[in-house]
């Protein structure tokens, strides 16, 4: 992670270095703006693998140049097998996308069908407590 970070807060320096120089050039303020933008991002990435880096508080098999493929094996997460969720997400989001151009009524249907499937998609493993059960 110490790479990530170093690599993402230099994208950022390099970004704004280049939106100074594309200021002085004679640049447009559009792309003056999204370079500055794209600063802002590599350097919330970069600020989000440091600090996530400093919590962990060890050095990772990646960051070891000694480190052997086998030193990074292990469970990375769970991942769905059988979901349904993901399609009405992605299809409330086109619809939610399209709206911009059909009309502001199908932005309030898509946009709560939008809020309602992404719910299911991330509750969709969560239990719920006995009525018996403690806290």
């Amino acid at each position: 992670m110490k790479t990530n970070w170093q690599l993402f807060g230099g994208l950022s320096v390099f970004y704004v270095l280049m939106s100074i120089v594309y200021y002085y050039v004679g640049g447009e303020a559009v792309g003056i703006t999204g370079m500055i933008l794209a600063a802002c991002l590599a350097g919330m990435v970069g600020f989000y693998v440091w600090f996530t880096q400093k919590r962990i508080g060890q050095l990772l098999p990646e960051d070891r140049l000694t480190a052997e493929i086998a030193d990074g094996a292990g469970e990375l997460g769970f991942y769905s097998p059988h979901s349904w969720w993901p399609l009405p997400v992605a299809a409330s989001s086109m619809a939610l996308g399209l709206s911009l151009l059909i009309g502001w009524w199908l932005t309030l249907i898509s946009l709560g069908a939008l809020v309602i499937s992404i719910i299911g998609f991330v509750t969709e493993y969560e239990k719920p407590l006995p009525d018996n059960a403690s806290h």
